[in-house]
């Protein structure tokens, strides 16, 4: 009886340890992306109408390339140990000879930025491959700052036409970043010729600001209505005095997804998808700016939904090309470079120039204060023939102190 009462636990242990072989085969068949969540083989997560980081099938087709992609998503989730804080969002949209002009922007975005940034890129299908690779060749502790999904450009089917050829092309996708990023609460959309000059945070810092019935942020086109485009030639409403510029935008989607805007065509509040498509209607005879123009309508008619900041969050050309006029610039230094006009390309305002080749040629990495600092100084040095280059010392102020502080996150390790 002892026999077999020794040989049926013999077959229990060897029951035991066969099921925990094969579940231990079956547990590490399987990739981890997560020290806390579910263990599963990686699949990279698919955005309707978009390419996540660089997993597509148009992105590059190198294995070590791909393996290093794993590799950095798996570290970034087990760094952590848990739910990150939530990232910055920034918008950009980039069309027909954009890439090289974007690259640079958001350059100068993740070598400031403090906190992490998931950006949202928005370009023509012919570019989405050129973008991964770029974005996947930076060092790996430049892209632990940063995620980002490349979208195709979109528009409402029955008005596609219409919307894409609007001023410049795609420019008017903008507008419909609430109604395609329905998960995404806030964003800083900027146009492809910005350039940041001290960290994405201060800007975002912004939304803070807002009141109860803010939903958006906006600088003036112009500080001097005697001289200022919309109030001498516009021929439809405006936002206050003088306009705004739309080429930085910070936007609280959430409440403009929620509010019902008044408008000069019902009596009724209209929705932001209810509304764009009648005021272009309305007023596409009468826009010169395209978006922009649309965007000043709605802000004409509700002016409390929208938070002002300084000339310095968005300084153009138009701010120094007949003499300096942005007062808070000239006490604090410019924080944002607009190079609107194509002035980064051409030889027309050599400073705006300077600085956006400094930032080009950068290499990440390298002493920003002599690779970066001192060569736009230099240069700028050499443009004062010219009303923006006398006011060089206005480009630097603020970037001198952004670098100081990449500088020291570089001494600390990275």
């Amino acid at each position: 009886m002892r026999r077999y009462i020794r040989a049926l636990l013999l077959c229990m242990v060897f029951a035991v340890f066969s099921g925990v072989y094969v579940y231990s085969r079956l547990l590490y068949s399987d990739v981890s992306v997560g020290g806390n969540g579910a263990k599963k083989v990686f699949s990279p997560p698919r955005v309707p109408g978009g390419r996540q980081g660089a997993a597509d099938k148009t992105g590059p087709q190198s294995s070590h390339w791909y393996n290093r992609y794993i590799m950095r998503q798996r570290g970034q989730v087990e760094a952590v140990g848990g739910k990150p804080d939530p990232p910055m969002h920034l918008a950009v949209v980039a069309c027909g000879e954009r890439l090289e002009e974007t690259l640079t922007m958001i350059k100068s975005a993740v070598l400031f930025s403090i906190k992490k940034l998931s950006l949202h890129i928005f370009a023509e299908d012919q570019l989405h491959a050129s973008f991964m690779e770029a974005l996947e060749s930076w060092p790996d502790f430049i892209r632990s700052r940063f995620n980002y999904t490349v979208y195709s450009i979109s528009f409402p089917s029955e008005n596609a036409a219409e919307w894409k050829k609007l001023f410049k092309p795609c420019a008017s996708q903008r507008l419909f970043l609430p109604l395609i990023l329905k998960d995404v609460d806030s964003i800083v959309y900027v146009d492809s010729d910005i350039l940041f000059l001290q960290p994405v945070d201060h800007l975002w810092a912004f939304l803070s600001r807002f009141n109860s019935s803010q939903l958006a942020a906006m600088a003036p086109e112009h500080e001097e209505p005697r001289i200022a485009w919309y109030s001498r030639f516009a021929r439809h409403p405006f936002y206050g005095r003088t306009g705004i510029n739309s080429g930085v935008m910070l936007m609280n989607m959430t409440r403009m997804r929620a509010m019902f805007f008044k408008n000069d065509m019902t009596a009724v509040g209209l929705r932001w998808e209810e509304l764009l498509m009648p005021l272009l209607q309305k007023y596409k005879l009468n826009i010169t700016w395209g978006d922009q123009d649309l965007l000043n309508i709605i802000f004409h008619h509700n002016p409390e939904c929208l938070l002002e900041f300084p000339c310095q969050w968005n300084y153009r050309p138009d701010h120094c090309i007949y003499g300096s006029n942005c007062a808070s610039a000239e006490e604090d230094g410019i924080y944002i470079l607009h190079g609107n006009r194509g002035v980064y390309h051409d030889h027309k305002q050599p400073a705006f120039r300077a600085v956006y080749e400094a930032i080009r040629k950068y290499t990440f990495g390298a002493d920003p204060m002599k690779s970066l600092l001192e060569p736009v100084e230099e240069e700028l040095q050499r443009t004062t023939h010219t009303y923006c280059g006398k006011s060089y010392p206005l480009f630097t102020k603020r970037l001198a102190h952004s670098l100081a502080n990449v500088n020291r996150k570089t001494s600390r390790g990275r």
